[in-house]
């Protein structure tokens, strides 16, 4: 487990994203059970505090539980699951069109390039 930190963003918030791209992709299922506070800082090298944080806060958006002696797990919620794929993209795609508008691209110009990466993505498999 490996997260390239970014002096520009708290790490707390870097952590709750990387779980979530976690669940996204399904490399943890709903249900699964978190690495406890202790060893996921001992694994990414951070403050167990900072931690906590990130757990704390994916738990006020309802993206895990916590069960007293048990740890913290993934919601069993498909829906909460793919509002936060959706959330993620919309996340990913207002950087995109910034940058490119940024770098002097027009709006019409980021669609067509959009349809050409996507029509080259095809061809190639």
């Amino acid at each position: 487990m490996n997260i390239k930190f970014d002096e520009k963003i708290p790490i707390y918030i870097q952590i709750m994203n990387y779980i979530k791209e976690n669940i996204i992709s399904g490399k943890l299922n709903p249900g699964d059970k978190l690495p406890s506070v202790r060893d996921m800082s001992a694994l990414l090298k951070v403050n167990p505090n900072t931690l906590q944080r990130a757990y704390q806060e994916l738990e006020r958006e309802n993206v895990t539980y916590t069960q007293r002696g048990m740890g913290t797990f993934v919601k069993e919620d498909e829906k909460m699951i793919e509002a936060l794929k959706k959330d993620m993209a919309k996340e990913v795609i207002d950087l995109f069109i910034e940058k490119m508008k940024n770098i002097g691209f027009t709006e019409k110009e980021i669609v067509k390039i959009i349809e050409e990466k996507l029509k080259e993505d095809k061809n190639n498999g």
